[in-house]
């Protein structure tokens, strides 16, 4: 590691901006330097914790006087490499985990406005007090940020009714790659006074600038919520069946998760406690569907539903949750399948998505052609359905050493997957980000045109190359 000649003068100045117990240089700092995958350990110049986004401010202009490289980080669940410092000791990473605070809830307005570093699930609970609903809903939600949430436009379960984390931002507040703060935190629904800033940062994952706070959109709390699991024949029958509670339940679908045999018996194998209220099936659905009238209302729509597929061959079972705790045993069935996999050893994985019409065609040459290429491959397919997102992931042989075959083969599977991907109009990302790990699949095929717009951008934003370098684009 070599440490330049500035380091101490930068120290300095970061310990006069936020204090000498916010600048962490020394012990064990794997919490901020390793991956949520244990795929990449960097190591830090030093760690900032800022606490308001004034002294985020100072830190950026402290660094970009020293020309010293920040990587900012919030809850460091990202699964693309995109939140640790590479391996040369020259970078700062800048924690916003002390930006924790909820600032305001209007129920009036339906927005809250958060501090990037608030961690979802309590922005969830914070909402749920007054009777609202924060609708973003992923797996690490009890340790993602609302910053990191929005720098890599995050998707989870509840996307088919509510969007994105994209579509649930109405405002912002940003620190600039020369320390200015943009604020834009107004929670209009309409302002069209030029160009659209936000989106400019949202899914940047930090390479434009470093988002300290936003104003999200509320939803009233649901009267009632029931969830099901429906076992399948078929893929193609997976898609009739969304088809078929879009026409039914409208708005009211606000989940459709899709799960293959293979990834429930990974569950079955690490988790055997977790319930499984149906037999085996080629395919599995869990549905959750939000109600505005009564928990009656739901359950006779829902019911009505489930038996209209069963009549039609679409579903060959179906088990309605009678309580929320067996509702919660559902999702967490769901949730549990890339820990399990985590439990099985190393995988290989793909977060894709793909229109929902070409879902079954996709799935069913892509695992064909892993089965030729890689005997024995054990093929882990589940996800959003219901908004065209797969994570698509392959899993070793069994008995063999799954390092070894990540190590062997990784590169060869990703081809394979990503060529198919195209093939049938789809994206080599759909909710992950893109980060240090796919940077290269982004720069083979984005269009030439496309790539020349965000190198503009990022000189536009980013001059000196500072923010989180060697993500997303090469430097």
């Amino acid at each position: 590691m070599n440490i330049p000649p500035s380091a101490p003068a930068l120290l300095e100045a970061l310990r006069a901006a936020v204090g000498p117990a916010h600048v962490l240089t020394e012990g064990d700092l794997t919490a901020y330097e390793l991956d949520w995958r244990r795929r990449y350990r960097g190591k830090a110049l030093a760690v900032v914790r800022p606490g308001s986004t004034d002294e985020v401010a100072a830190v950026v202009r402290a660094c970009a006087a020293h020309r010293t490289s920040i990587v900012p980080q919030g809850g460091n669940t990202g699964l693309v490499g995109g939140s640790v410092p590479d391996a040369s000791g020259r970078q700062v990473v800048l924690s916003l985990q002390r930006l924790h605070h909820v600032r305001s809830i209007d129920p009036a307005n339906l927005t809250m406005t958060v501090e990037a570093g608030c961690v979802l699930q309590a922005a969830q609970e914070a909402a749920a007090q007054q009777g609202l609903l924060l609708p973003l809903s992923l797996a690490a939600e009890g340790s993602c940020t609302i910053g990191g949430n929005l720098a890599t436009n995050a998707g989870g379960t509840q996307v088919l009714r509510y969007g994105n984390a994209r579509e649930l931002c109405l405002g912002l507040e940003v620190v600039t790659a020369s320390g200015d703060i943009w604020s834009g935190l107004a929670g209009l629904r309409k302002d069209n006074t030029g160009y659209d800033l936000r989106h400019l940062f949202i899914g940047s994952e930090g390479t434009l600038g470093i988002i300290t706070a936003a104003t999200l959109k509320l939803y009233p709390q649901p009267a009632a919520r029931l969830t099901a699991l429906a076992a399948l024949p078929s893929l193609a029958a997976a898609v009739d069946l969304l088809q078929l509670t879009q026409a039914r339940l409208g708005a009211g679908l606000t989940g459709f998760e899709v799960m293959n045999a293979f990834s429930l018996e990974l569950v079955a194998k690490h988790f055997p406690q977790i319930p499984r209220p149906l037999p085996p099936a080629a395919w599995t659905v869990l549905l959750e569907q939000s109600d505005t009238e009564s928990t009656e209302h739901a359950r006779s729509l829902f019911e009505a539903t489930l038996e209209a597929a069963l009549e039609q061959g679409l579903i060959e079972d179906a088990a309605i949750a009678e309580s929320i705790e067996q509702s919660r045993q559902l999702w967490h069935l769901r949730e549990s399948i890339p820990l399990a996999q985590a439990e099985e050893g190393l995988n290989i994985k793909h977060d894709i998505s793909v229109p929902v019409s070409r879902i079954p065609a996709f799935v069913a040459e892509t695992d064909a052609e892993i089965a030729r290429r890689f005997p024995g491959a054990r093929l882990v397919d589940f996800g959003h359905l219901g908004d065209g997102n797969l994570h698509y992931n392959v899993q070793a042989p069994e008995g063999a050493d799954p390092a070894a075959f990540l190590r062997e083969h990784e590169h060869e599977i990703n081809t394979v997957v990503y060529d198919a991907v195209v093939r049938h109009g789809g994206s080599i990302s759909a909710e992950h980000g893109i980060g240090a790990l796919k940077r290269d699949e982004l720069e083979a095929r984005k269009s030439p045109v496309a790539l020349g717009l965000m190198r503009a951008i990022k000189q536009a934003l980013d001059p000196e190359g500072l923010l989180n370098p060697g993500r997303v684009l090469r430097v």
